[in-house]
């Protein structure tokens, strides 16, 4: 790997992305939590929401989990702002080891380490918090990162263990030419996502295109890594939404262990469980609603009934789900 050519020509062609320009360690945590599972575009508008009500991980942890998941409505996978406020409150708690300040060379002997110690913290997100706000030379492995290994090595099922190690020896190699981890690491990641793609691969475009054994092999650059199979779920479920006389649904709040845990949304229950037909008979169907996870394929039947109080949904942190089930019942 030519990590020089790489370096430069990320100097040259770096998206400007908004915590590119911070290296405040909330904020680029914040970004990364965030990118884990929404795409860039989205992200950037999380990202902005958020950081303006909670621009200090102080102001996150005294405020209500409740109104960290509402500004998290929509961007999915509602697990990472609990964790993320659970992380706020665990890094703010009176007499604490960290005394309101995240993880910095100045509190800790290793970063990553003290990242990996916090709720919801993998070893992705401490290597990239740590070397993007620090400078701290720890190479991050992501879905991007494993491709260009893949590609680099035209290996078609490296271990986590291999991509891992790669992947340091470069950033070692890059840190002892002087090329910053906070700009390698963002660089080996910005070859993943813009040019070293899934299914198209501009390889004419590749700055360390020379070195890379995928680019010429008989099978071609997108057989590296070999897909992994994924068994998709389908799952049945009835969903239960009473009204009350002013169009507002009655909603219960899931326990944080839960589906969608700490969001608000009406009742459900499995096809299969036996209140179905009781539930069901007092109450008018309004229709389907299919809803595709990363592993499951939600299908949802929706009946409605009557209530004599409910809310207003736009009070309450509700899933994309839940908005699509709601609409269909205030129609029916």
């Amino acid at each position: 790997m030519d990590v020089e050519a790489l370096a430069r020509w990320y100097g040259r062609n770096a998206r400007d992305l908004p915590w590119r320009r911070t290296t405040d360690p909330w904020a680029i945590l914040l970004s990364e939590v965030l990118l884990q599972q929404t795409q860039v575009a989205r992200g950037i508008e999380y990202w902005r929401r958020l950081l303006d009500r909670f621009p200090t991980v102080t102001s996150m942890a005294e405020a209500e989990v409740d109104e960290v998941m509402h500004l998290w409505q929509g961007a999915g996978y509602y697990a990472r702002g609990r964790r993320l406020h659970a992380l706020s409150v665990e890094v703010c708690a009176p007499g604490g080891p960290w005394g309101g300040d995240l993880p910095s060379p100045s509190t800790c002997d290793d970063v990553v380490a003290g990242f990996q110690s916090l709720p919801g913290i993998g070893p992705y997100t401490a290597a990239a918090v740590a070397s993007i706000a620090h400078e701290v030379p720890a190479a991050v492995v992501d879905g991007n990162v494993r491709r260009v290994v893949a590609r680099q090595t035209a290996t078609l099922k490296p271990t986590a263990g291999d991509v891992t190690s790669l992947a340091q020896a470069w950033m070692d190699d890059a840190h002892g030419r002087n090329v910053p981890p906070s700009v390698w690491n963002q660089a080996v990641m910005e070859l993943g996502a813009t040019v070293c793609t899934p299914r198209a691969p501009r390889c004419s475009d590749c700055p360390v295109q020379q070195g890379c054994l995928a680019r010429d092999h008989a099978s071609g650059p997108t057989a590296f890594p070999a897909p992994a199979k994924r068994r998709v779920i389908t799952e049945r479920l009835v969903a239960l939404v009473d009204v009350d006389a002013q169009g507002r649904p009655h909603l219960v709040q899931r326990p944080s262990e839960a589906r969608f845990g700490g969001l608000w949304g009406p009742r459900y229950l499995d096809a299969n469980d036996a209140a179905v037909v009781d539930e069901c008979g007092r109450r008018t169907k309004a229709g389907d609603v299919v809803h595709l996870l990363s592993h499951r394929r939600l299908e949802v039947e929706v009946w409605a009934g009557q209530t004599e109080h409910g809310v207003d949904p736009a009070n309450k942190a509700i899933s994309t789900l839940d908005e699509r089930v709601l609409h269909l019942a205030k129609g029916a």
